[in-house]
């Protein structure tokens, strides 16, 4: 399917300067660039690409002036990246085609109540008393719990499993290989060393727009249930324990680990290989530094890294004489003998 120039603009609210009838089929990165493709300029490091690229269309920001002749149409807008962001999910949408119906082979039990194009991929399992919404998407090989609720426009990646009582909210896309709902992490030491599993009777709860990423954890709770709460944006490869709560809009990058019973504040940024240890509170808008450990509760707005962590700036300062130590030590061990010589020439 063909887009024009003017029509990209009316969709990004941009205006055109160039060819308005200029025709694109693709995107493209703006160094790859072809004849026919669309592509973007926010970075300031890929400045000198937009005199060179061959795509036939590039948005940029509205600040942008060029310096030399351009080959390429431009689509000015308020914030380029987010604008061909928005053009990234279009694309991604009609790739996948709006999938309607019921392959087989695949189980639905007979009580499972389900809205309007909802598409069941192959050899997947639908249990007793689930409830799906309108639009919802699951692809091959998932398999869906009791009492499951999944609501409007959800799509569930091949190879997802949403174990019993989860409730899933409207727009949230689970990844493929993700496990939602599995058992937490309760054992009970017995005084000969040997462990009890503590029943998980809990579940858990994402609420609307939130995604997780490929081979993602999310363990029930032990009773109540683990939240994830509206906006929340999870990477691949994370483990969350039983009773985690996530605030609004939260991300975590990939490999982090929270453990059982934390809670996470709202707007929070932690980035990947962080571990948390458990029942913790850490507040609002805090921010927390790649392979961080975290071990006690963090105020709002504190930023973080480290192991165990500590205050940024503090870690940054601190980090230039960390690199020096041995050097360091070398000096204080020669002021020490110069030191003692003085000492003893007095003496002497």
């Amino acid at each position: 399917m063909k887009f024009t120039a003017e029509q990209i603009a009316g969709v990004l609210e941009g205006e055109v300067f160039g060819n308005p009838k200029a025709e694109v089929y693709k995107l493209s990165k703006i160094e790859e660039g072809s004849e026919g493709s669309i592509t973007f300029l926010a970075n300031p490091k890929y400045l000198p690409y937009i005199y060179t690229t061959q795509a036939t269309i590039t948005i940029v920001n509205t600040t942008f002036i060029p310096e030399g002749e351009l080959l390429t149409t431009l689509i000015k807008v308020e914030d380029a990246y987010l604008s061909f962001s928005k053009l990234l999910e279009f694309y991604d949408q009609a790739k996948k085609g709006n999938k309607t119906g019921i392959e087989q082979p695949s189980f639905i039990s007979r009580n499972v109540k389900y809205g309007d194009n909802l598409y069941l991929g192959s050899f997947s399992y639908i249990s007793e008393n689930v409830i799906l919404g309108n639009n919802v998407k699951i692809y091959p090989n998932c398999f869906i719990g009791e009492n499951v609720i999944i609501g409007n426009n959800v799509t569930i990646f091949a190879g997802a499993k949403i174990h019993s009582e989860t409730q899933i909210g409207n727009n949230c896309n689970i990844h493929s290989g993700v496990v939602i709902g599995a058992d937490g992490f309760g054992f009970a030491p017995n005084s000969d060393g040997t462990f009890l599993k503590i029943p998980q009777i809990g579940n858990v709860i994402l609420e609307e727009d939130v995604d997780v990423g490929a081979n993602t954890t999310i363990d029930k709770a032990t009773m109540g249930s683990t939240i994830i709460r509206r906006g929340v944006k999870l990477d691949n490869q994370i483990q969350i324990g039983h009773n985690v709560e996530i605030g609004d809009n939260t991300v975590i990058a990939a490999q982090t680990g929270i453990a059982g019973s934390t809670k996470i504040g709202k707007n929070g940024m932690i980035g990947g290989q962080v571990g948390i240890a458990g029942h913790l509170t850490i507040g609002n808008n805090v921010r927390i530094q790649a392979q961080s450990g975290v071990g006690r509760n963090i105020k709002d707005n504190e930023i973080l890294q480290g192991s165990p962590t500590f205050g940024y700036n503090d870690f940054s300062k601190s980090y230039v004489h960390f690199k020096n130590l041995p050097r360091i030590v070398l000096e204080l061990e020669e002021l020490k003998k110069q030191i003692l010589n003085q000492k003893n020439g007095k003496n002497g």
